[in-house]
């Protein structure tokens, strides 16, 4: 499949920015990049492979020529747009929520299900953050023997909100060094010193939508229907790069050891052990790079068949930008 011209929708957010770098990182055989967004972001000006490529208004127009497009905008931005995509006969890799959970759309991590993606029908999705983030730790875990039930308790950095939310932090931490009080804009609480047991909307079991996204988009993705998904999300006062403490019981019994030996041997996976010489990850290990770190493997002494673990994975790359790039290389190799 060529990757002649790629088209990228919402380049001028995080994760399109982010995007754009990965693809001159990955040093993909791309002829031409085209980068788009909304009319009043048109003429912004953005670096890649030593030139400054201007940012053109997203258009129907806009969409012609193209092989790929990659989305970096909001779930009502791509069903809007996505319809131009495939008429124009490019494939659209959507970053957002808009269609993860079609049954006609592959919704693919490359490392886990990555088949998946070649059934598409012009629209390919990418998982929601946390939930590419705890599947890599868990997927090689399942290898071994399928998870039957997930415990998820997600501690997610503010970046997970756009650069809005980083800002908020930033404002409200000054302003406490300053011993002043702010009022938060982006969240529902102050962030700063604090956190948040809150991230979506509630649904009427009481869960958030985003609690509810990786049991959703986790049956899909493992290819497990039946599997059942306890997830707690909360906001915490860190940049980048989210954090997952996870119990995973599996049909047969699996030891940490033979977890360990697996996560070794995975894609994009790595064991806090080997890279820091400790058993257990941090977000600031994991920022501005792709893998997901894995630690703290023990077994869950109160229940048959499980392992309890604790992961983190930068969310702009591996949960969101990173993920979709990957999408378009496994494509195109």
């Amino acid at each position: 499949m060529n990757l002649n011209s790629i088209g990228l929708l919402g380049a001028t957010g995080a994760v399109g920015r982010e995007m754009i770098r990965l693809l001159e990182e990955y040093e993909l055989p791309i002829r031409e990049l085209r980068p788009l967004a909304s009319r009043r972001s048109a003429g912004t000006q953005i670096p890649f492979r030593g030139a400054l490529l201007p940012v053109r208004e997203a258009t129907e127009e806009a969409f012609r020529g193209l092989d790929f497009v990659l989305g970096a905008v909001e779930a009502e931005q791509s069903r809007h747009f996505a319809p131009m995509i495939r008429a124009a006969g490019a494939i659209y890799i959507d970053n957002s929520s808009a269609f993860r959970l079609e049954p006609e759309v592959p919704l693919v991590v490359p490392e886990i299900n990555g088949a998946d993606a070649f059934g598409h029908r012009g629209v390919i999705a990418n998982p929601n953050c946390s939930t590419v983030i705890a599947l890599m730790a868990c997927a090689p875990i399942a290898r071994l023997s399928p998870i039957r039930h997930i415990s998820a308790c997600t501690y997610q950095a503010v970046s997970g909100a756009g650069q809005a939310g980083l800002e908020e932090l930033e404002r409200e931490l000054r302003a406490h060094a300053e011993g002043e009080s702010a009022e938060p804009r982006v969240f529902p609480a102050p962030i700063a010193m604090n956190l948040i047991p809150m991230i979506g909307s509630l649904t009427e079991n009481g869960y958030t939508d985003e609690e509810m996204k990786m049991q959703n988009e986790g049956r899909r993705i493992l290819h497990a229907p039946e599997l059942l998904v306890n997830c707690s999300c909360v906001r915490v006062p860190v940049l980048r790069s989210h954090a997952i403490a996870l119990t995973v019981e599996t049909a047969d019994e699996v030891s940490p050891e033979e977890a360990r030996a697996a996560i070794r041997s995975f894609p994009g996976v790595r064991l806090a052990l080997d890279e820091a010489g400790r058993d257990w990850p941090t977000p600031l290990d994991t920022t501005g790079g792709d893998p997901v770190w894995v630690g703290r493997i023990r077994r869950d002494y109160t229940r048959a068949n499980s392992l309890s673990l604790f992961c983190c994975g930068d969310q702009i790359r591996k949960g969101a930008a990173a993920n979709a790039v990957q999408i378009l290389r496994l494509l195109t190799e």
